[in-house]
This record gives structure tokens, sequence and C-alpha cells, in this order.
């Protein structure tokens, strides 16, 4: 029996039947560059309207109370009692009276007027609000705000009763004619995504059904500790069925190409790295480490380690590691380096 090197293991016919150890000579294959990612599908934020308020006062009525509710253009939103915006409404009047029983005076009370109004519109009445004020000269304590868009309700931080400052939010509405389907990437991955990839997003919730979507963005902060990174695909969403929080998965992909790729079963994976068995002579066995790339459903690309015509072991690679570790009392990746 010959002597094996320190790195290499030995089996006689009877174990390799028995362990079923099976190899293959590598030879170039094509790979898809398919990658499934898991994702959430979330609100695209670059279509969310936050309204606020124009003046401060206090929400007397609230029109919508629920988050998730539809709110169209034009709706009702919000009556506010606003003692600055009372002040302004009779302020208003004043200045159409005087300007209707001292027109001839040296007093230019057009523009009064006008001043006046312009701060009515300002603080976010409309013109047909400011128009039937002038009408009826009778000012309504309250105030009626209606939305300027429409949307579902992200956020609605007020409640009846409540306070509001100038600029403070009242609503957030969001337009969910497209989402983003959200999705963490290992940096490893993310080298093999390009502009030109094709991004597919498959719907658990309704069937598995597919939509083509565009890479809109990839965060370029890499978080150090887990190396992972976030790709945000938008994709419509007709007739708003699909509505965020809802399950995802991302596919990539991206042409074929040319590699040399094994069956995954033949990769061993730990934290050092990963590593296959080759066989070096008749029954003779060595770890080599290897590079991985991409995978695809059954096989995995390998970058560098191994070469065409090498024979590498495809069915038994784990029982070929824990019989070396059981023979030599060492882990063959130990002190390897790629």
């Amino acid at each position: 029996k010959t002597n094996t090197a320190a790195d290499e293991i030995m089996l006689n016919d009877e174990q390799i039947r028995l362990g079923n150890i099976q190899t293959d000579t590598i030879r170039n294959g094509m790979i898809g560059d398919k990658v499934i990612l898991t994702a959430t599908l979330n609100t695209d934020e670059t279509k969310v309207n936050s309204i606020n308020a124009r003046i401060m006062g206090r929400i007397d009525r609230l029109y919508f109370k629920n988050m998730g509710d539809f709110v169209s253009k034009g709706a009702h939103l919000y009556d506010l009692y606003s003692e600055e915006l009372n002040n302004a409404k009779q302020e208003y009047i004043a200045a159409l009276e005087k300007q209707q029983t001292l027109d001839n005076s040296i007093i230019d009370f057009n523009r009064l007027v006008q001043s006046a109004k312009q701060k009515l519109l300002l603080w976010g009445m409309s013109e047909a609000q400011v128009n039937e004020l002038a009408k009826t000269k009778k000012a309504s304590p309250l105030t009626s705000f209606y939305s300027n868009e429409s949307g579902f309700i992200t956020e609605l931080p007020v409640m009846e009763g409540q306070y509001v400052s100038e600029g403070s939010t009242v609503v957030k509405l969001a337009n969910l004619s497209s989402l983003w389907a959200e999705a963490q990437v290992y940096t490893s991955q993310l080298a093999e995504l390009n502009s030109n990839s094709i991004a597919t997003v498959r719907l658990p919730d309704f069937d598995n059904k597919e939509i083509k979507g565009k890479i809109e963005f990839v965060n370029p902060e890499i978080n150090p500790d887990t190396r992972i990174n976030l790709i945000r695909v938008s994709i419509p969403n007709q007739g708003n069925q699909l509505k965020p929080g809802m399950p995802a998965y991302v596919l990539l992909k991206s042409p074929q190409r040319q590699s040399l790729t094994l069956p995954i079963d033949a990769v061993l994976r730990d934290s050092k790295g990963a590593t296959v068995w080759i066989q070096t002579s008749q029954n003779t066995f060595k770890s080599v480490m290897v590079q991985t790339g991409l995978e695809s459903d059954e096989r995995i690309e390998i970058k560098s380690g191994v070469a065409i015509g090498d024979v590498v072991v495809i069915r038994g690679a784990y029982l070929l590691q824990s019989e070396f570790i059981f023979k030599k009392g060492a882990n063959p990746m130990d002190g390897m380096k790629m």
C-alpha cells in the first residue's frame, strides 16, 4: 500500500463502493446567472405626499381616521378651529365692506382686499371658499380643508381635539400605482448585477404571479458585519391589488455565460471558505480550496482552484471529509489559503 501525502486520503474499493463516491471530469458548462432573493413589497417613497397644516389651530373633526383608507383628490380631510385664521376672515370681510362703502376715499381698498385675500389663500383656504366668504360675508369659526392629492393613508399623526402647529403633518398619502420590492443581496452576488439585469418579481400571495421590474436602486453602503446590501425593484401595481408588506421573491437574470461548473453537492462550504475533493491517483483524493461564483438550480460556478480535466468527487464529498478528519485528526481546510 502506497503512503499518501499528508493532505491526501486513500480509500479501498470497498469504502468507495459503500460510500457511493462518484467522480466526474471537469469540463466547461453553461451556467445561467439566476439569483433568487427574498423580498418585501414596500411603498414607493417617491410617490408619498405629505399634507401639512398651513396655520396653527385645533383639529375639530377628522374625516378619515384609519391607516390604509383611500383619500381621493378634493376629499374633505379635516375641519380646523384657528383664532388667527378667523381674525383674517374678519379682516377680509371688513376690507370688502369698506371697499363698497368708501370707494371714493383716498385709501386704496382694492389693495387691502387683495392683501387680506392672499393671506387666506396662503393659509390653505381655496379660491372657492374665499369667494363664498365674500358672497355671504359670514365667517364660520371652523375652516374645512381638502386633500390636494389622492392616495392611501400611510401616516396619520393627529387626532380630533389636538392642536397642530404651522407646518406639522396632518396626513401622509401614498400613491400605490407602483411599489418597491426590496431585497437583501450579498456583496458577492452584487458584482453580478448590472444595469442590464432583468428583475422578475414573483408574488406567492397571487399564485406565484410574475411581474417584470426595473432595478431602481442598489444601496451603496455595504454593512461591514454582514456584507449585505439592499436592492430595490420598481413594479407596476395595476388596480392597487398589491399592498405594502406582502412577501415577494426577486429573480435576477443576466445572459448565460461559459464557466466551469460543478453540482452543488460537490462543494463543501464553511466559515473558512469552499473546498472540493479531487482524485489525484487511483483511490486517492485531495481537498482543494476553490472560489465559487453564481449558483443556478443545481450547479455552482467555480472561478478558481480547479481546472478543466481535473477529476472531482461529485458525490460522497462529505464522507471523504469526515474520513480524513477521523484518520488524520485534522480538518483538510486548516491552514489552506486561496
